[in-house]
């Protein structure tokens, strides 16, 4: 596996969520993760957020993204709704030995943080040639 997510207990989060009613976490971050081809892909919502406010770091494998969104209602409006979640958001993920964490290319467009990571260059399958007189034999036989 080449991510694990960190937290157990997200899904009894959202099962209690859905039971009082709260649908939305304040701190949610939802997340897709594929791999295509060579590279492995996460992408996080984080519409409204500043990218100045986004902070990444990697230390022993553990990705640990940070992000902050901040009211756009000036001090003194007078805040009729406010459903949209403010404040400061985290997310953290183990990435597995077969990813190149050096590599690790970051871009935030329309509210999505697409991180791009190559798998390690020892984790990609390859060929192994067979040498040897007998074994040309075989093979040509």
């Amino acid at each position: 596996m080449m991510l694990m997510r960190t937290d157990p207990f997200r899904e009894f989060d959202r099962l209690t969520q859905q039971l009082l009613g709260t649908a939305t976490s304040p701190n949610a971050m939802p997340m897709d993760a594929f791999r295509a081809g060579d590279t492995f892909v996460v992408e996080l919502d984080l519409p409204g957020v500043d990218p100045e406010s986004i902070d990444l770091d990697v230390e022993r494998n553990v990705l640990t993204v940070k992000a902050e969104r901040r009211s756009s209602a000036g001090e003194g409006a007078e805040v009729l709704i406010a459903e949209r979640p403010t404040g400061s958001f985290s997310r953290q993920m183990f990435l597995g030995e077969t990813l190149d964490t050096e590599g690790i290319d970051a871009s935030y467009d329309v509210g999505v943080l697409r991180l791009t990571i190559p798998v390690a260059e020892q984790a990609k399958p390859r060929k192994i040639s067979i040498s040897g007189k007998k074994a040309r034999q075989e093979i040509s036989a």
